[in-house]
């Protein structure tokens, strides 16, 4: 199947959020379908704030390594595009193109001195169907899994601007959409109804099994930085309790007897 085509499968396409070539080749070890990356992971592995603190060549580099030990279908957060206009974020979509990537995410939301916001929504519209019609020039297939940050930031009608939005964005070009911290199954219902895109959500607490998750419509279910997070936790408490201990006795602790 095609990247696009595993978003309509009978289950939920269950994307591996990675940050470096041994986490995307841990994921197609263990049998993933896709991988995707996360932006807030692989900031933190290069020692930066999430939200464009890296440069996009950084972002690409790391790209090019995932890529070279994976043959899964890759898509990238390529965050707000690390562009100023849609020229300059679609000119840094084909060369994702070239490596082989094949689709990726972009937020409506843009980080301005350490405070996210929502773009307007008609202005992120014109910009997003701007870089569709450049893609779709050059012939660069790629998907376009947008995201909206109507729950992430707590706006006061969610649901409804998450609808409106969605139509504006299926409208320009958009091949799915991305809600990360929607939760609600009822909410998922009416959104995965309402618009004729593909709907993605993320790992929370409170987010339903994925069983319901594929009732209520949901077509694909990212990790975010969950699992980059959980790795890190495990990696300070073995340093820690190397310096504790004084010694390498609780590395070789085989957990998983």
């Amino acid at each position: 199947m095609t990247f696009a085509e595993l978003h309509h499968q009978d289950t939920p396409l269950l994307i591996a959020n990675v940050w470096d070539a041994t986490s995307a080749l841990a994921a197609q070890q263990a049998g993933y379908q896709a991988l995707g990356t996360s932006s807030a992971a692989i900031a933190a592995m290069l020692g930066y704030e999430d939200g464009e603190a890296m440069s996009f060549d950084e972002l690409l580099y790391i790209v090019t390594r995932i890529r070279s030990v994976s043959n899964l279908p890759l898509s990238v957060d390529v965050e707000a595009g690390f562009g100023s206009s849609a020229y300059e974020i679609a000119e840094h979509l084909k060369r994702l193109v070239q490596t082989g990537v094949v689709g990726i995410n972009l937020e409506d939301s843009s980080v301005v001195n350490g405070v996210r916001r929502l773009d307007d929504a008609l202005a992120f519209s014109g910009v997003l169907k701007e870089i569709r019609t450049r893609l779709n020039a050059g012939n660069h297939h790629l998907f376009l899994n947008i995201r909206t940050d109507t729950y992430l930031l707590n706006h006061e009608q969610a649901l409804q601007e998450t609808l409106l939005r969605g139509r504006l964005y299926e409208a320009a070009g958009a091949d799915g959409l991305f809600v990360p911290c929607l939760t609600s199954e009822q909410e998922i219902k009416i959104i995965s109804e309402e618009l004729n895109l593909p709907l993605n959500v993320m790992c929370m607490p409170d987010l339903p099994a994925f069983g319901r998750l594929k009732t209520a419509g949901i077509s694909r279910i990212s990790m975010g930085n969950v699992v980059h997070s959980a790795m890190q936790l495990k990696l300070k408490n073995a340093l820690q309790l190397i310096q504790s201990q004084q010694s390498f006795a609780g590395v070789f602790v085989d957990e998983s007897a």
